[in-house]
Parts: structure tokens; sequence; C-alpha cells
């Protein structure tokens, strides 16, 4: 299956040569308890091209400064080490069509140059008894992953990868591998209250 490689420059993930500090000179308003993101989850290639699903996320607070470092820091022992750190943090809940979703491990902010919010969006997905079975390459793709866009008004697009491997690049780039051959769009999606305001 052909894989593509998506390249996320996160200034959230510059842990290694930037230092924590930094970090918190980043102002983002804080996300109330309960905060969603509703929208349509599109696929884009494979078979589920054209398919489309409700898409909600679920903010109960974004994470810290401290444990995106920890991350980062994970991330440069390998995919092991960053499932292991990312397993401990809860920050949300992702979902795709009617189902409860799983835990949104990792919601981090920044914000955009046109003054709107961006979240990167990282978690463990549910890997089928049919992948541990039989030892499918698909295994090794053990995070999920998804960009949000929102402009200044909470609303906004973004994309969606539900298999991924992720790879840190020159010590300071976070790169996200998809197992599948587009990552999903996902479109027409509007905040609630105070999720999406950064400043």
């Amino acid at each position: 299956m052909n894989r593509r490689l998506l390249l996320i420059s996160l200034v959230c993930a510059l842990c290694c040569v930037v230092s924590a500090a930094q970090f918190r000179n980043v102002s983002v308003a804080k996300a109330a308890p309960g905060e969603t993101i509703n929208g349509t989850i599109v696929g884009i290639g494979g078979r589920f091209a054209g398919r489309s699903a409700p898409f909600k996320l679920i903010v109960n607070h974004y994470t810290s400064a401290d444990d995106v470092a920890r991350l980062n820091s994970a991330l440069q022992s390998g995919q092991d080490q960053l499932m292991n750190v990312l397993s401990k943090l809860d920050a949300g809940r992702i979902s795709v069509g009617s189902n409860v979703g799983v835990v949104a491990n990792a919601i981090i902010p920044s914000q955009t140059a046109e003054g709107g919010t961006k979240l990167t969006v990282l978690f463990q997905r549910n890997i089928s008894f049919f992948e541990l079975r039989y030892g499918t390459r698909s295994e090794d793709y053990r995070f999920g992953y998804a960009e949000i866009y929102l402009n200044r008004n909470g609303s906004g697009e973004g994309t969606f990868i539900s298999a991924a491997k992720i790879n840190l690049r020159d010590g300071n780039t976070w790169e996200v591998e998809d197992f599948g051959t587009f990552p999903a769009r996902l479109m027409g999606l509007r905040a609630s209250g105070s999720v999406g305001v950064a400043r």
C-alpha cells in the first residue's frame, strides 16, 4: 500500500533544540472541560474514498509545555518510548462516526499567522485482533493523528490520519507517515465556546 510522508514542523515539538521555558511564552487560551469541535470527516483515497462520517473532538485541556517536551524527548528514543509517554496522557476524546471514540492523549495548540488556532492531536489508536493475530504491517502504525485549523470565529478544516508512524527528523521536526494512501479531510469544523481562540 502506498504511503505518504507528512512533515509537521511543530513549534510545540522543538523541545530538543528549544528549552521548555520558551513554550511558556506562547499564550493560548485554555479550553474549558467538555468543549467540543464538531465537523465531518471525508475519505480521500483507498476504500474509504468519498465516504463521510461525523467527527468530534472533546477538549478537556490542552497538553502542557512540559508534557510536550517529554513527548519530544521520548520520540528521540523511538516510537515505543513515545507510546509509553503518550499512553499516560489524557487531554480529551476523539471520535469518528457514532462510536464513543478513543482518548485524545495529546492536544497541542499553536497560534496561526492569521490569528487563529492550530490544534495537533495525537492519540493511541485501537489495533484490531486481526492485526495482532496475523502480524500485518499496519500493526506498526500505532498512532492516530489530526491537524485542525480554526479561524478567529472557531470554524475551519483539517487533516486526519487514522494509522500513522511518528518519527523525528533533523532533531526538530515530527515526520508523520500515513499507512493509507491519503489522509482524510476534516471539513465544516466548528468549535464551541472558547476552544480555538488563541491569543
